[in-house]
């Protein structure tokens, strides 16, 4: 008998603080809106930043309580916008849809090397050293540092010389911000030539460094029928806005740096 009561007052505690953090639970309840939850399993979870905002979840309540356009998301691309803009009701707008691009090809085989780099394989380490290890201070300094930020999986260093697999490419923008040299830019992914080159050199330096730098002969501008490319600081560069692609550029560069990377899965 002398147990029941101790065992009464331990239940009634329970169901007392039971009760209270049942009625607290509704007092001080912070509703989520029902629409938050829905496009945050419309956007693809990667989490990657590039839309501005802490991951997915901080886009998704900008999206409802902002009114930001789901275009801001690049990983998701058009599928995932139409499914949003759809189910928000809002405008889908234009659609710009980008992949990243290394604007160089200077490889072992095209580059001279100044002398041999031993120390950690990170391009900003390298890039200390006057300017890396190559005779062109402009180029792809090959030791990964992209690779490694990528969470696509997209990018791939073979003979010193860091290339983007368009097929995988998100267009989020981590290598672009990554790349000491600033030779990762990101492009429409319907411009299909474009000049892989960086080098700001004259046209004798660039010619004596690599085998495939452009050397500012404006060739390409002169042949251009859209006058989509301009000469800046000794490098060729092509509008993409204007930009046909026609390939009358490359077929006339002497030095082969102008090349077709159209993503062709964006092709209709």
């Amino acid at each position: 008998m002398s147990i029941l009561v101790p065992v009464a007052v331990v239940s009634g505690l329970g169901l007392a603080f039971g009760l209270g953090l049942s009625y607290a639970s509704k007092v001080f309840e912070v509703k989520v809106d029902e629409r938050i939850s829905a496009v945050r399993e419309m956007l693809p979870g990667a989490n990657c930043g590039a839309c501005g905002y802490s991951g997915c979840d901080g886009l998704a309540e900008a999206i409802v309580n902002e009114g930001v356009h789901a275009s801001r998301c690049p990983v998701g691309g058009i599928s995932v916008v139409n499914a949003i803009s759809d189910y928000m009701g809002v405008d889908e707008g234009s659609i710009d849809v980008n992949v990243a691009r290394v604007l160089c090809q200077g490889n072992c085989d095209n580059v001279k090397i100044k002398y041999n780099y031993l120390g950690i394989e990170d391009c900003h380490a390298a890039n200390v050293l006057a300017g890396g290890m190559d005779a062109c201070t402009y180029g792809c300094l090959g030791l990964g540092s992209c690779k490694k930020v990528c969470p696509f999986d997209a990018i791939i260093v073979e003979n010193g010389l860091a290339s983007i697999v368009a097929e995988k490419c998100t267009g989020c923008g981590k290598c672009v911000a990554e790349c000491p040299k600033s030779i990762i830019k990101l492009i429409p992914v319907l411009s299909g030539f474009t000049v892989k080159c960086n080098s700001h050199d004259k046209g004798a330096v660039s010619r004596k460094n690599c085998k495939v730098g452009c050397i500012a002969c404006q060739k390409c501008v002169k042949v251009c029928p859209s006058e989509a490319i301009t000469m800046v600081e000794n490098v060729a560069v092509i509008d993409p806005q204007k930009c046909t692609n026609c390939g009358q550029c490359a077929e006339v560069c002497p030095q082969k740096c102008i090349t077709n990377t159209i993503v062709r899965r964006f092709q209709n």
